[in-house]
């Protein structure tokens, strides 16, 4: 069984480990995955249930639909010239970039390079890998997890990369990058760059206003973080030139009709998530300055739903396990990559959740 495995399968996608997510007890506080911690409010339940309900399951959904589209750019403050695709959250959306440039023309030897600055979200390495592509990453400057644009640009110059992916903010470190940094990897990248801004509504910025003159910077969004992750709705957006072709890769009915009308009701509540998303950029700066004031914790600036911190006084797999066995789920960062040694990462909660954290926290740390 195995030979024909090892016959049929890629090497190097024999050696790729799976995402992993964590299981979920009853009980837990959910801080692992940077969710929206707040349910729909009451009052908004019966129009979800009618927005539900009008959904005809015995129909294949909407295949493109730009009443969705639009309302989407409206909310989300997109520019009104850009073509959007909509995936099956952002990791289809990438996996789709990664197809469209397996055989690119450009390429003379080698095989189509995706390149990232590391560490940053793991699906742009995993996809690329499993398209079939080489994947580059380059490490952010230490400690300040700013983009190293020395190594950056001289990666550019070396393996003429076919897609540069930039987390914006940046998946775990939560910071902003410069947007002078990203105006110039625009001005030197030979194919697309993709701005991935899943965490806009906490970071209140983007890129997309400074970059939009460039044809090949591409923008990503997702309604997952604002608080809608369980029905995975990316967002790619760009130049109707590179939409119009990237689109011939998006499989027909990718985006199933509850879905749509979920995502359709959210542009019609979107005040609603955008208070929930101010309560949680509230949270952030309590739950920072609390982690700051903690003797062996060392809190990173953040602008995402996340707070990365590293641990000085105890090992990151004590405090990560002392926190499980309390029920509070966290991610441990200090295996992922050596500019996370000794790092986990906390999503924001809700203020129960936050100081449950704490409470458990501290004993451990001690």
């Amino acid at each position: 069984m195995n030979s024909r495995i090892d016959r049929l399968l890629r090497p190097e996608l024999r050696r790729l480990q799976a995402y992993y997510v964590q299981p979920v007890a009853p009980g837990t506080v959910k801080l692992d995955a940077m969710e929206n911690p707040y349910e729909l409010p009451a009052e908004l339940f019966d129009e979800y249930q009618q927005c539900i309900a009008s959904v005809s399951l015995n129909r294949y959904p909407n295949a493109d639909p730009d009443h969705l589209h639009q309302s989407l750019k409206q909310k989300l403050a997109l520019p009104a010239d850009f073509k959007l695709i909509l995936g099956n959250g952002s990791d289809e959306l990438i996996q789709l970039l990664c197809l469209a440039v397996i055989n690119a023309p450009m390429r003379k030897t080698g095989r189509p390079v995706v390149l990232a600055p590391e560490p940053s979200f793991a699906m742009y390495r995993l996809l690329a890998i499993a398209a079939g592509l080489e994947y580059v990453g380059v490490p952010l400057q230490p400690d300040s997890f700013a983009l190293d644009m020395p190594a950056m640009l001289a990666a550019i110059k070396q393996h003429q990369p076919e897609l540069i992916f930039i987390a914006y903010p940046n998946n775990p470190t939560g910071n902003l990058f410069q947007i002078e940094d990203l105006r110039q990897l625009a001005e030197h990248a030979p194919g697309l760059v993709v701005i991935d801004e899943a965490y806009h509504p906490f970071a209140e910025q983007s890129a997309i206003d400074e970059l939009q003159s460039f044809e090949h910077v591409l923008l990503m969004r997702t309604l997952s973080k604002l608080g809608l992750a369980g029905i995975r709705l990316g967002i790619l957006a760009g130049a109707k030139v590179w939409l119009q072709e990237l689109n011939k890769l998006r499989l027909p009915y990718n985006i199933n009709g509850l879905t749509q009308a979920v995502a359709q009701f959210a542009c019609n509540n979107y005040a609603v998530f955008m208070e929930q998303a101010a309560y949680i950029r509230d949270q952030r700066q309590y739950l920072s300055a609390q982690l700051g004031g903690l003797t062996g914790i060392g809190p990173y600036p953040s602008r995402a739903n996340f707070i990365l911190f590293r641990i000085k006084s105890a090992a990151p797999t004590v405090v990560f396990e002392g926190l499980r066995r309390q029920n509070i789920l966290t991610k441990d960062l200090s295996r992922n990559h050596p500019l996370l040694k000794d790092c986990l990462r906390v999503t924001v909660g809700t203020q129960s959740e936050n100081e449950r954290f704490l409470q458990k926290l501290v004993p451990i740390l001690n």
